[in-house]
């Protein structure tokens, strides 16, 4: 669920919702013109200033008086990602089948004692890495996993 909420997607929406496509355009460089339009409108653009956002709150004012404000941002994706949590393993799964390829989850690391452990998968892809996740279960480190190995098709996509 976590993953779900703060996802890229996630954090561009509530970068949209507290206005940063505006206050971007306005920060921008005049010569830019249709440049500074494409960053703005980008996903991963907007996802990326949300985290620095909260990153900057974070350090200029703790984490006391930054959580209550980013969680109040977040709640709509909060309550998404409790009412229609996404499985992340299925969409790669489908992904790369249509480019006839096959993913492989493995269990790298567990750590802790057995009522309180953690562990760390990857999503493999003709055994390469593509992915790297962490969670309280197997099933939850690959969700990430499987996140992180979207994100990172995304990345080559637009590259």
């Amino acid at each position: 669920m976590r993953a779900q909420a703060v996802s890229g997607p996630s954090c561009a929406r509530v970068a949209g919702s507290l206005g940063v496509h505006d206050e971007l355009r306005k920060a921008a460089p005049e010569a830019t013109g249709r440049t500074a339009d494409m960053l703005v409108d980008s996903e991963r653009v907007l996802a990326s200033v949300c985290e620095a956002i909260i990153g900057a709150a974070y350090l200029a004012f703790g984490l006391a008086r930054t959580a209550p404000a980013v969680v109040e941002s977040f709640r709509g994706e909060i309550e998404e990602a409790l009412e229609k949590p996404v499985d992340y393993k299925s969409v790669l799964q489908e992904r790369l089948a249509r480019r006839a390829e096959v993913v492989a989850y493995r269990t790298v690391a567990e750590e802790g004692p057995a009522h309180n452990r953690s562990f760390i998968a990857v999503a493999e892809v003709a055994g390469e890495e593509l992915g790297r996740g962490e969670g309280k279960t197997k099933k939850a480190a690959e969700q990430e996993a499987a996140l992180h190995a979207l994100d990172a098709l995304d990345d080559v996509a637009a590259s």
